[in-house]
């Protein structure tokens, strides 16, 4: 039998509250929220001014409904029950709309927001799960698509558990020492007046490159990364493996399932120079064979420098504080609806079930796939709508 709940009294609650904790209720279930505080999407400030009041109101808005996985993600704060007390209304509790359902029933918690068990979970978190995740088959797109906040173990090895690691700053120490030389390397190439396009078809209407059209290739070189980004993230982080296929369901989870399962692993956020180098030693062999030697390393050098672009926004976007309105603050707000709302995978999955569709492998939408611009996400009709409130019943 699981042990009852401890219960706080309101007085515990504003003193932990004064303390400097962030404790927030839902009816009278208590979370402390407080190591999330930095990392809530719609601002620090946001969460602290809710500190020691229900917010139920807040997480079926408006201006924001919060999906299924984001009422999931709170449980995982749960610390226990807030004591009913005798006496007049309080008035934190006069302003704060109540979850009547959640005070006539002390223990109840909606269905949605069961929160995952390690001891009954479909994988078990105390073994590396990069061989387990394989064999959940069907069931592995849904599991998979349900964060939770704890750190992920991938191998058995610790030498190779720490190779799929890396912290942020790495990708600055390994990859802009080479942007500066190799744009170094463009510009005296560039200057020598010896570069021209075409000239393998023609040398009567060949272009020549000077080295004032390094800067345009190189913002044209940021510019081809930021579709290779979009097109990696749509097309291969977010494949949608067989349910029958162990070995690509397990290749997808190592190459972007954990992170949608963990997404706030810090250490799992940026890509490890090892396989980065692969998607950029590519990059560099295809820009070289259709390109005269400079113009190609010039657009290498700008592609590269986007990459290391996209890792640091990618890591600021989990872990930064963008002030209110500014574009990184859009983009953050983006990036979290990409990970927490999968509205229209939850209401497929429900489908499937209630009809019995027997094809575990029917690709199901998803949106968002621009990391560091919206701009991909355009023209391929891959833009996460803008959300549009409708108070449900």
């Amino acid at each position: 039998m699981a042990p009852s709940p401890r219960t706080y009294s309101r007085a515990e609650l504003r003193q932990r509250c004064a303390q400097g904790s962030c404790l927030v209720l839902r009816g009278r279930r208590l979370y402390d929220v407080t190591g999330f505080v930095p990392l809530h999407p719609g601002g620090q400030q946001l969460l602290r001014q809710l500190a020691g009041s229900d917010v139920s109101a807040a997480l079926d808005g408006p201006p924001h409904r919060h999906s299924d996985n984001a009422r999931r993600w709170l449980e995982q704060y749960y610390v226990g029950e807030l004591r009913a007390e005798p006496g007049p209304q309080s008035l934190l509790e006069r302003e704060r709309p109540v979850d009547t359902i959640n005070q006539t029933t002390n223990h109840w918690m909606d269905p949605r927001c069961k929160t995952v068990d390690p001891d009954k979970d479909l994988v078990d978190w105390h073994r590396p799960l990069l061989w387990q995740v394989g064999h959940l088959g069907e069931k592995y797109d849904e599991w998979v698509h349900q964060p939770v906040d704890r750190p992920i173990r991938l191998f058995h090895s610790d030498i190779i558990e720490s190779f799929s690691k890396t912290a942020w700053y790495i990708v600055i120490v390994v990859w802009m020492p080479v942007v500066l030389y190799v744009s170094w390397l463009c510009y005296t190439s560039l200057g020598q007046g010896n570069t021209r396009l075409f000239s393998s078809l023609t040398s009567e209407y060949s272009i020549p490159v000077h080295k004032y059209c390094f800067p345009f290739l190189f913002i044209l070189g940021m510019g081809l990364w930021s579709l290779v980004e979009y097109v990696i993230h749509r097309f291969v982080f977010h494949m949608n493996p067989p349910a029958s296929n162990y070995y690509l369901i397990t290749l997808h989870f190592l190459l972007h399932g954990q992170h949608h399962k963990s997404p706030f692993d810090r250490s799992r956020l940026v890509f490890p120079p090892l396989p980065a180098s692969l998607v950029i030693g590519f990059l560099y062999c295809c820009l070289l064979l259709i390109l005269p030697w400079a113009v190609g390393l010039s657009l290498f050098a700008g592609g590269l420098f986007g990459y290391v672009a996209y890792d640091m926004t990618h890591y600021y976007l989990h872990y930064g504080s963008p002030k209110k309105g500014s574009y990184l603050y859009g983009l953050k707000t983006y990036h979290v609806k990409h990970h927490f709302e999968h509205q229209k995978l939850e209401v497929l999955i429900k489908i499937k079930r209630v009809l019995s569709w027997p094809e575990p492998g029917i690709p199901l939408p998803r949106h968002g796939f621009g990391i560091t611009t919206k701009f991909w996400d355009r023209p391929f009709q891959t833009l996460i709508p803008e959300e549009t409130f409708e108070k449900e019943d």
